[in-house]
């Protein structure tokens, strides 16, 4: 292997590492604000809008698949899920209506 390759392979790990060991290693003992708190709890949600919504509208075959996906996921988040049930619902719900359909 090109030893260029192995060394943006290893670049590329210490840059997608750094950004989750730091907060653990500055705010190790630190308790932040109640407002931070909640903002924080809310990243996962956020982030997980951002990557379906988009997708919502870009389904070429059936429209319909891609609501019935955001809708899953929006009532199941909604009842304060975790992100990963979240995630399974929308799987779910999705694999049923491509049962019956």
């Amino acid at each position: 292997m090109n030893s260029a390759i192995v060394w943006m392979i290893i670049g590329m790990g210490i840059v997608t590492y750094l950004p989750r060991l730091l907060p653990f290693v500055l705010l190790g003992g630190v308790e932040l604000p109640s407002f931070w708190q909640g903002v924080l709890k809310n990243v996962p949600y956020a982030v997980l809008g951002a990557l379906i919504i988009p997708d919502v509208f870009f389904i070429q075959d059936d429209l319909s698949f891609g609501v019935i996906g955001f809708v899953a996921a929006v009532i199941t988040a909604w009842l304060g899920a975790n992100v990963m049930i979240v995630v399974l619902a929308a799987v779910a719900a999705l694999s049923l209506y491509s049962l019956f359909v």
